[in-house]
């Protein structure tokens, strides 16, 4: 019994570690994915170097950002990293 006990306890680790670890990091990056999808123009954002922003065009793979009035900058979608609630960047 205990040549068999054993290769099932590791099964068993593993099953539990996949649904503790893996399974977690799966779910946040669908919302990620999700969000980048859904984002439109006049959406302000934050990317992951922490510059807010409000989109003015979007492709396939960038996003073209407002920072100032007059200054746009070119960021990829993957640099996004949080969409704010209209009228955040006014009201700093």
């Amino acid at each position: 019994m205990d040549i068999f006990s054993s290769p099932l306890i590791m099964i068993g680790i593993m099953i539990v570690m996949f649904f503790l670890m893996i399974r977690p990091q799966q779910k946040q990056a669908k919302e990620r994915k999700l969000m980048i999808d859904a984002l439109n123009k006049g959406d302000e954002i934050v990317t992951a170097a922490g510059i807010l922003g409000k989109i003015n065009k979007i492709t396939d793979t960038y996003v073209i950002l407002e920072i100032s009035n007059g200054t746009e900058m070119i960021v990829q979608k993957s640099a996004i990293n949080m969409l704010l609630p209209k009228g955040t960047i006014k009201s700093i």
